[in-house]
């Protein structure tokens, strides 16, 4: 099993922070001060230089100060003692630049996966309250990270998704030519949304126990909870479901059928989580989810991911704070960041692991 670790973050005109410099040198560090003061955005910094982008916002420029026309980050990591040095550049109006060890990358997604990270913030809620593509998003966040073969399937597939529905928005009618066309785009979508079907099978096949016993841990074993993987493709091959639907597809002008349209279905002892769970078992759901993504991600690539958790003891009763600080015992854990507005309730917590930690006041 590999380690991962930061060991120097470099932060330049990102967000609300305008110029910031740190050295981790101990396996839990904690960002410490008031609301506003750019504690979540450090994290967040964090975040963009492993996954490419912000946690929190899928618009480039958002990640710009205000009153900055660019941004740079740069993060040092160390992976299986080899120095990893990152950086990421952006201007206004311009596309994002990534680096390694000083090489331009051709493509961003070839980055992706080479520092496994998860974040725990107040923000996962938007899993269980907003729509499908949420949570599609996790499970692509999830896979995308252990296998370079389903990302770049998933972005030719949306590539081709893209110019089927643009064809289906253009044209008012088929001719002999459109359907021809139409008939390609099915084709291509069958051949990189049937792999990608299956591996969101297989992965979340065994994710669900990972994630169970994540949240028996957090709430001593009182619920039952359950994932269901939904998805159109569980009717038949995709190229017949893809058939079916060109009526309605003309209709409504989109693709209305494929692996765009998955959805994870949450559930506690039998009722969705969404109507029915309580605040609390909202929180356990949602930190159990991202544990088990933690834990997969590490079985799959065969590396401790970097662990973030972002304004956890503020938002989480005493006893699930506990939960978790007994989980970070635990040899499995590797190097941790948090963000807390208080200091001393944060080195009261972290006191507790007896392992090496350092506060940092912003």
């Amino acid at each position: 099993m590999s380690s991962l670790r930061l060991n120097a973050l470099h932060i330049t005109q990102y967000k609300n922070v305008l110029s910031a410099e740190y050295s981790f040198d101990k396996p839990i560090h904690c960002f410490v001060g008031n609301n506003g003061h750019g504690k979540t955005n450090t994290l967040d910094a964090i975040y963009h230089l492993a996954m490419g982008k912000s946690y929190f916002s899928t618009i480039n420029a958002d990640s710009i100060n205000h009153n900055s026309e660019f941004m740079r980050l740069e993060g040092h990591f160390e992976r299986a003692t080899v120095t990893e040095r990152i950086e990421c550049q952006l201007k206004r109006e311009e596309q994002k630049v990534f680096f390694r060890n000083g090489k331009k990358y051709k493509k961003l997604s070839e980055h992706i996966g080479l520092l496994p990270t998860v974040m725990i913030s107040p923000a996962d809620v938007d899993l269980i309250t907003e729509g499908s593509q949420t949570r599609r998003s996790f499970i692509d966040r999830l896979i995308g990270q252990a296998d370079k073969n389903y990302l770049h399937q998933l972005i030719q597939y949306q590539k081709i998704l893209q110019q089927r529905n643009a064809l289906l928005k253009q044209l008012g009618h088929f001719d002999a030519s459109a359907k021809d066309t139409l008939a390609i785009y099915n084709e291509q979508m069958v051949h990189f949304g049937t792999p990608i079907h299956q591996a969101r099978k297989s992965y979340l096949s065994a994710f669900e126990p990972l994630f169970q016993q994540r949240y028996a841990n957090l709430s001593g074993g009182k619920e039952l909870v359950s994932l269901t993987y939904e998805s159109q493709l569980a009717a038949g091959d995709f190229g017949s479901i893809l058939q079916r639907a060109t009526a309605k597809d003309q209709a409504a002008q989109y693709s209305t059928v494929g692996i765009h349209k998955d959805d994870l279905i949450f559930n506690i002892d039998g009722y969705p989580i969404k109507k029915f769970g309580s605040q609390g078992q909202r929180k356990s759901y949602l930190i159990a989810l991202k544990l088990a993504q933690f834990d997969m991600l590490k079985q799959a690539t065969s590396v401790t991911p970097i662990l973030l958790l972002d304004d956890i003891f503020d938002k989480l009763d005493e006893q699930r704070v506990a939960e978790i600080i007994n989980l970070v015992h635990e040899s499995s854990f590797g190097q941790l960041f948090i963000t807390d507005t208080h200091p001393e309730r944060t080195a009261k917590v972290i006191e507790q692991t007896a392992k090496p930690f350092a506060l940092h006041h912003l």
